[in-house]
């Protein structure tokens, strides 16, 4: 994977572990030479992802809608900074642009990234891997909510497959690595 596309928040959240792992996910990807591709801004979980890139001489591709940009919360040291005119645009672009996807932590704008590309994946626009960096057991809940969604029938036990989860940057990586997609088995 050359670049991977990270959703997560716009602020730190209430455990210290958060900012961390953002950092030591930055600081992940300079070292391996991925592209960071994310939303763009500077504040929150987001700011310290992009920042560790930077601080490592990695590089990072933030794509933000103008209405974001006007409102100053646009990054302003990145290699490469687009700038788009809606929301469902800056996020066919970062599909676009990205091998892969790793949520972090985050509020509904991440809820709402990760579904919309987990839903793509399920009916096949696209084969990427998905992550969770699992911070400290965050997305706990969620996972059972989508074994929950299994069980009731409202999505196959295969779906399941379609998102890798971890606790750590390098374990995560790893099986994101080797995510095989599963399309035209359901």
């Amino acid at each position: 994977m050359k670049a991977i596309c990270v959703f997560c928040g716009s602020s730190y959240g209430q455990n210290g572990k958060y900012k961390e792992a953002a950092r030591e996910l930055g600081a992940f990807f300079a070292r391996r030479g991925i592209t960071l591709i994310y939303g763009g801004g500077k504040a929150g979980l987001m700011g310290e992802v992009a920042e560790a890139v930077l601080s490592h001489q990695g590089r990072v591709i933030g794509i933000i809608p103008q209405f974001l940009k006007d409102r100053e919360v646009a990054h302003d040291r990145l290699n490469e900074l687009l700038v788009v005119d809606t929301m469902h645009t800056r996020k066919a672009k970062m599909n676009e642009a990205a091998d892969g996807f790793i949520a972090l932590p985050g509020g509904y704008g991440t809820y709402e990234e990760l579904f919309e590309v987990l839903s793509w994946s399920r009916v096949g626009l696209h084969q990427k891997p998905i992550g969770l960096l699992n911070v400290d057991g965050f997305f706990d809940p969620l996972l059972d909510l989508l074994r929950h969604t299994v069980q009731h029938g409202f999505a196959a036990p295969q779906d399941l497959e379609l998102i890798v989860s971890a606790e750590d940057v390098p374990t995560l990586y790893e099986r994101m690595s080797l995510f095989r997609h599963h399309r035209g088995q359901r």
